[in-house]
């Protein structure tokens, strides 16, 4: 694991939650980027060397609707940069990890995405990311 990647923040409204997150930050979010495969729209700012990722569910049945619909609006995920993502599931498997897929699959921002599940890690979803090349 290189350092943290991003933060995820489930969100209702992403235009309101851009708008509070600029305030905080003091600038704007510099991406948006609609994720159809998990029924997401995400907005990206930047903080330090790592990002804070926005999500609002585009559909229902979305992973960010359940969580908002079970948990409400707030952090959903910390994403972790690797080198290789491949290398680094099959690391975490080893140590009783639990891989919600298996095969790495296109995220936001340009990134391959593994997650594993937050039983495995104390309640805390956990994404793995790579760039694409």
């Amino acid at each position: 694991m290189n350092k943290i990647e991003h933060i995820g923040i489930a969100v209702k409204d992403i235009e309101a939650a851009n708008s509070v997150y600029k305030s905080l930050l003091g600038y704007e979010h510099y991406k948006t980027e609609t994720v159809e495969g998990e029924g997401v729209t995400t907005s990206f700012f930047t903080c330090g060397e790592s990002k804070i990722e926005l999500l609002e569910a585009t559909r229902e049945d979305s992973p960010i609707a359940k969580f908002i619909e079970k948990r409400g609006e707030g952090i959903h995920h910390i994403a972790f940069a690797v080198d290789d993502i491949n290398a680094e599931k099959e690391r975490l498997k080893a140590e009783g990890f639990v891989v919600l897929n298996e095969e790495p699959k296109r995220g936001a921002d340009n990134k391959w995405v593994v997650f594993l599940h937050p039983k495995s890690s104390h309640g805390v979803l956990v994404e793995l990311c790579q760039e694409i090349n």
